[in-house]
């Protein structure tokens, strides 16, 4: 049975809220999500039980130069084209690897924006929900374009 909880760092940008979409969309609907201060984030998950992502040395962070995104991709085995298109935009916003995708340096800046302002975490995940559905819609159409040229 897969924990039905989540835990990462408070103020999330790019990847921590990137994730708890892909969770919310694909993993567990009714997960609950935990966003707690950097150095709490390993105490709760002992605590509560819920599972870390988006910190070093944890199974869901960022592996071998690749998003946390990514990394809940190759563990839940998600194999949706559209998931595999978002997950280079989210790689390029999120990691050194910016020339994975254009759209990258437009989401790093958005999400830089939301943090400067201070954004309290509910304003964040929704308009970071909103991002999200909006760039998975583009790529599925991406993926199907592709697939009817091909």
């Amino acid at each position: 049975m897969m924990s039905a909880k989540f835990v990462t760092r408070e103020k999330p940008k790019v990847d921590r809220i990137a994730c708890p979409w892909l969770i919310r969309k694909f993993i567990a609907a009714d997960a609950e999500l935990l966003f707690v201060p950097a150095d709490e984030v390993m105490t709760t998950a002992a605590h509560t039980g819920a599972l870390p992502y988006d910190v070093p040395d944890v199974e869901l962070g960022h592996y071998q130069g690749s998003s946390s995104f990514e990394s809940f991709i190759r563990v839940y085995r998600l194999t949706d084209p559209a998931l595999l298109e978002l997950a280079k935009i989210v790689r390029a916003a999120d990691t050194q690897d910016q020339a994975a995708a254009p759209e990258g340096e437009g989401v790093r800046q958005i999400a830089n924006g939301w943090h400067l302002l201070d954004w309290p975490l509910e304003q964040r995940l929704a308009f970071g929900f909103a991002l999200y559905d909006c760039l998975y819609a583009v790529c599925q159409e991406r993926v199907t374009k592709k697939a009817q040229s091909a």
